[in-house]
């Protein structure tokens, strides 16, 4: 595949950044939103139930065709955030959303507070049955919510306060190159790059790399300091003008889950804390190492670890998909048939990997940092899972399209797994076998225990904030702290690493998002065991899933595959699960 073809394709969206269909569509929004503002306004609850199904499918339309430009600018700017035009265009359209926030919002409000007999009756009409989920989730948020002046107050200053520490943080992070040497030779990398050395075969190396990335990250203290204390603080004073009890609330009514259900699969995570220790010092053993350090928990167990060209990871992950139903193969390929992934790290370019789902009209995108090593191959199973579960859920509204937070990592992970079952019922050689175990148990540790991590520093972050600014030395003990309770004594910490809080992006974009990882890993080794055991007849309920988008709440989205989450010990399944891969990785050690 020519270097060209690794990259995104936008011109399947726009033609141009200054494309005339693309300043049409975005100075036609805000007399789009002033005339839906103007007819509905303050009139919400006098409505009858068929004039508020029309303008229910007004506001949906605006949303569709809004999505478009505004996600044709994200992709752009994470494309290459040092472009001019890219930057131009990504800030215009923040301060165009905005706006645009300032002036629907009262629609959201004027629903939640409709009186409930009124309510129930435009829940009762059969044409709103595409709505309910939608119009039920707002409702939960009603105790929480203050004036339309007061909320066009909160949107109205994010663009100065949440928005522009977002973008700083995007921007500072996606400049960074380093220098390091490598076989006797400086050379220069991208974060990612540098990062994808810690799968490399040199204690040496996996350990300058990683000290490296985050002493980068240090040397700009200052900006991050100022980042993680005024992101906090200003959630914090939100969190107090709405009178939660507690920082992960507004995250946990969101996704429909109670915080006592939160509290305790982070509480069953814990209590399994000792499966990754045990296999700590397995991978220790393995390695010839009395102790690791938490930069060689991704080394190779093999002498070398096998590179992947990006064509033979790409019809990997393809045919993955293919042997479990022909159409999810059709569908990931086309992402790469269409050019819908940027593949290669590069200055400028935002890190880690994403999926975009932009609408039930539009064509979702990948973002990849692609170096060649086999997570960089999960990866792309995974983000193809992603791309997946947004095809599949495009037969829902725009209202109902995304799914709920919880069940969003349900495809990527499903993916993941049939990959690593792929290529273990291929592969015979013992060594590579263990490798390929190696990397399953390492992802589950990943995305469960360390999740789990993330999610309780976080929650300290937070509440230690609202009692005054923090140092970096402070921030740098709580991150310590939550990460010295997964490694026990198994796992020594390098200095640096202090410092591993700063680059995190889920703290800055979405918070307390990480729990939703350890949430859709135990699912889905629920959801893969259940494939195992029953075949085919398990599939049309998993189809049935995806398909669902938001249209339901997780746990009756689980239920249309069989699975019920408010089982006593469902959570604990998967650590069992994940025992008995350690258990198949001994035999072969």
């Amino acid at each position: 595949m020519p270097q060209t073809d690794l990259t995104w394709n936008t011109s399947l969206l726009y033609s141009a950044p200054d494309s005339p269909e693309l300043e049409a569509e975005l100075n036609s929004f805000e007399s789009m939103a002033a005339s839906f503002r103007q007819r509905y306004f303050e009139k919400i609850s006098q409505l009858d139930p068929q004039s508020l199904l029309s303008a229910l499918r007004e506001y949906e339309a605006m949303q569709v065709s809004m999505a478009k430009p505004f996600c044709y600018a994200h992709l752009l700017f994470a494309a290459d955030s040092t472009n001019e035009i890219n930057r131009a265009l990504s800030q215009r359209c923040s301060e165009l959303g905005n706006r645009l926030s300032q002036q629907l919002l009262f629609f959201d409000l004027e629903l939640m507070n409709m009186e409930d007999d009124r309510f129930e009756t435009l829940c009762s009409l059969q044409e709103a049955d595409r709505y309910l989920h939608f119009l039920r989730s707002i409702r939960k948020f009603r105790p929480f919510t203050l004036k339309e002046n007061e909320e066009r107050l909160l949107t109205r200053k994010n663009l100065t306060g949440l928005s522009a520490f977002t973008k700083l943080f995007d921007e500072l992070s996606a400049s960074f190159r380093y220098t390091m040497e490598m076989d006797g030779e400086e050379q220069e990398f991208t974060g990612e790059e540098l990062l994808s050395l810690l799968h490399h075969p040199s204690p040496d190396v996996r350990f300058r790399a990683l000290t490296l990335f985050l002493e980068r990250h240090g040397e700009h203290g200052i900006v991050y300091n100022s980042v993680f204390n005024n992101m906090a603080l200003d959630h914090g004073q939100e969190m107090e003008l709405r009178n939660y009890t507690s920082p992960i609330q507004p995250t946990n009514i969101g996704n429909e889950i109670p915080d006592e259900a939160v509290e305790h699969l982070m509480e069953t995570t814990e209590a399994n804390y000792g499966l990754a220790q045990e296999y700590f010092r397995l991978k220790a053993k393995m390695l010839g190492m009395d102790k690791i350090r938490n930069c060689d928990m991704y080394a190779p167990v093999a002498e070398s670890e096998k590179k992947f060209e990006f064509n033979e990871a790409r019809n990997m992950v393809v045919a993955a998909y293919t042997a479990y139903d022909p159409e999810f193969g059709r569908i990931v390929e086309a992402f790469f048939s269409e050019r819908r992934v940027d593949v290669m790290p590069r200055t400028g370019k935002s890190g880690g990997a994403f999926a975009m789902g932009i609408s039930p009209e539009a064509p979702p995108f990948l973002l990849l940092n692609y170096t060649g090593t086999l997570r960089d191959l999960a990866t792309i199973a995974h983000e193809a899972g992603h791309g997946l579960h947004f095809v599949l859920s495009q037969k829902q509204n725009m209202l109902n399209y995304h799914a709920p937070l919880p069940l969003a990592e349900t495809a990527s992970v499903f993916g993941e797994m049939l990959l690593t079952r792929m290529l273990l019922e291929n592969e015979s050689d013992p060594v590579v076998r263990r490798s390929l175990l190696c990397a399953k148990i390492e992802d589950i540790i990943a995305t469960t225990f360390r999740q789990t991590v993330l999610t309780r520093f976080e929650l300290r972050l937070h509440r230690e904030r609202s009692k005054g600014l923090l140092s970096n030395v402070r921030i740098g003990e709580i991150w310590l702290e939550e990460n010295a309770k997964l490694f026990g004594n198994a796992v020594e910490m390098i200095p640096a690493y202090q410092w591993g809080w700063s680059y995190i992006s889920h703290f800055i974009h979405s918070r307390f998002y990480c729990y939703s990882y350890t949430f859709a890993e135990l699912l889905v080794l629920a959801l893969f065991q259940k494939y195992r055991e029953e075949g085919e007849s398990f599939k049309p309920g998993y189809h049935s899933l995806l398909e669902s988008g938001g249209a339901l709440s997780p746990a009756e989205t689980a239920r249309l595959a069989g699975i019920d989450i408010n089982e006593g010990n469902f959570w604990q399944k998967g650590y069992d699960f994940l025992a008995g891969l350690i258990d198949e990785l001994k035999a072969i050690v």
